[in-house]
């Protein structure tokens, strides 16, 4: 599989119809020289996917250190599925310190690895804690799944923001400590390419030169449910502009949203690892 900058959505020219660094940046903007670095860890983060049997895996059978990396490129065999797909959190969000094992349950088996960098720095939102545990939703596949980080591995923030897609009315909310700070139109993924349900995340942010259409792309940590891969990427769902306004309020785009290019300035700025709550309404 191809390994590039490009958005998970191809272009228009191609006929077509997800980062911070630690606290500070954490809930600033997200300046130019992270998107610069995120493009370049583009290049160099996939390559952590790993070759291991998943059938072996999923047996227990191999050591924590030669598991895959959980990111969007790889899946991750025995992952717990998320048990509150549509359900708020508290805004607590985790930046891993070191490598670490991501397991099954508390001190249970460790079922992949995750980096402290992904498209920057690596945030992840949490959904549980037990005492010395935090449960984080995962960017793999498959889709809408969950692991267990131990809590010395971690570095804790919270963030205000809630990120609401309905696809029924195709609006996107931004909801800041509870209320609804702006709304938009937007474009969803069509019948045979849709937008997928569930809650998931901000995974990171880049900027493509090879694509105008959109400055910046918001990877989330979620997948098409149809396409396993497009535009040379993935099956990424993202969030990202679109220069033609008639997409938004339609079902246009191949799975992932279209956002009008004030809605983007605004959601550039939210931070990584805040909830991206996506619904039927």
């Amino acid at each position: 599989m191809s390994q590039q900058t490009a958005p998970p959505e191809a272009a228009p020219s191609r006929g077509t119809g997800p980062g911070p660094s630690r606290r500070g940046i954490l809930f600033g903007a997200i300046a130019g020289v992270v998107i610069a670095i995120a493009v370049a860890l583009y290049f160099a983060f996939f390559s952590g996917g790993s070759s291991t049997d998943p059938s072996a895996i999923a047996q227990g059978e191999v050591p924590a250190g030669d598991l895959p990396f959980s990111n969007t490129y790889t899946e991750v065999v025995g992952a717990p599925a998320d048990p509150d797909p549509t359900g708020t959190t508290d805004g607590l969000v985790v930046h891993p310190i070191r490598e670490t094992p991501v397991r099954d349950a508390p001190d249970g088996r460790p079922i992949a690895n995750m980096e402290t960098t992904q498209f920057g720095d690596t945030w992840l939102p949490v959904i549980a804690e037990q005492p010395g545990w935090v449960q984080v939703l995962l960017p793999s596949k498959p889709s809408k799944t969950t692991g267990w980080i131990r809590g010395d591995d971690v570095e804790r923030a919270t963030t205000p923001y809630v990120i609401k897609v309905h696809l029924g009315a195709k609006k996107l909310e931004l909801v800041q400590d509870g209320k609804v700070v702006n709304n938009w139109s937007v474009g969803i993924g069509t019948s045979e390419t849709p937008t997928p349900t569930g809650r998931t995340f901000l995974l990171g942010a880049f900027s493509n030169p090879n694509e105008t259409y959109s400055p910046v792309f918001l990877p989330l940590g979620v997948h098409s449910p149809t396409l396993d891969s497009f535009g040379g990427g993935p099956g990424t769902v993202a969030i990202h502009a679109w220069p033609d306004a008639s997409s938004f309020g339609n079902a246009v785009s191949n799975g992932c949203i279209r956002v009008p290019g004030d809605a983007l300035q605004k959601l550039a700025k939210v931070p990584l690892g805040t909830l991206v709550i996506i619904d039927e309404e």
